[in-house]
């Protein structure tokens, strides 16, 4: 059994990028797309039923148009607003959420006080996700001047830049006595080197890169891998924008990744 449509991941620019990456890296013969919904970025200050409305109607349209094999919602805020109404409302596709690795982040603290850096909702709703122990103590910095930075500056900064920015957020936290903090926006992960190097040796820092990746590749083997692609397939993988501005910036992304760029509008 083989199923060589696509691995769809959805974010609402470039944050989602390094999971979609990070995937096809291990999975080289899976077809991969990437869909960018610049038309709505930023998803963080948005509220609930907005944002799941938008990502209802997104998916209808890409069922028809890309028709993928399962959807990662490579975005925090997407997964912890809209998740379980996409498995509502389409039960018959597979559907992985990204949620901040605070599991992980509360088994090595010694503090007992895990930071967060994360969008707007993230942060609010970090509490309804019961990811840790109550006696865990959540420390959340809502940072969406950060996803813009990442969004809007990350390619053009030099490392001193990138440097200072990640500076900032570790010294807010370190002043909290945090020893353990979670990336909680997928966008900051274009800075995961510089968290750690800002944060050692007192601060722990985790993401959910590998975790996301390994749940896909569960999904994909069950039932004798029936969504795994034949051997021998070749991808040709695409990256996608729901904005008209296809602009020269996005241009670059999609050839450094090997991706090529189509507006879903032309799809």
């Amino acid at each position: 059994m083989s199923n060589n449509r696509s691995v769809l991941f959805i974010d609402s620019g470039m944050g989602g990028l390094p999971y979609c990456v990070d995937f096809s890296k291990n999975n080289p013969i899976e077809e991969v797309c990437y869909l960018a919904d610049t038309q709505n970025f930023p998803y963080g200050p948005r509220e609930k039923e907005e944002l799941t409305s938008i990502l209802i109607l997104l998916t209808e349209k890409l069922l028809k148009t890309v028709n993928p094999k399962l959807i990662v919602l490579a975005c925090n805020t997407a997964t912890i607003s809209a998740l379980a109404s996409l498995r509502l409302r389409f039960p018959e596709l597979p559907f992985v959420g990204t949620v901040p690795a605070l599991k992980p982040a509360a088994k090595v603290s010694g503090s007992g006080k895990v930071g967060v850096l994360g969008t707007e909702r993230t942060i609010e709703d970090i509490r309804s996700l019961n990811l840790v122990d109550a006696a865990c103590e959540i420390y959340g910095i809502a940072a969406p001047e950060l996803v813009e930075f990442v969004e809007r500056r990350f390619d053009k900064a030099d490392e001193n830049e990138k440097k200072q920015t990640a500076k900032k957020y570790i010294e807010l936290f370190r002043a909290e006595c945090v020893d353990s903090l979670v990336l909680g926006c997928t966008h900051f992960l274009f800075l995961l080197e510089e968290f750690r190097q800002e944060a050692a040796p007192d601060i722990a820092v985790f993401d959910s890169l590998e975790g996301i990746t390994k749940r896909v590749e569960f999904l994909l083997d069950e039932n004798k891998g029936a969504l795994r692609a034949e051997k021998g397939f070749q991808p040709s993988h695409r990256l996608i924008l729901t904005s008209e501005n296809a602009d020269s910036l996005w241009q670059d992304r999609a050839r450094m990744m090997g991706f090529k760029l189509n507006l879903l509008s032309k799809i």
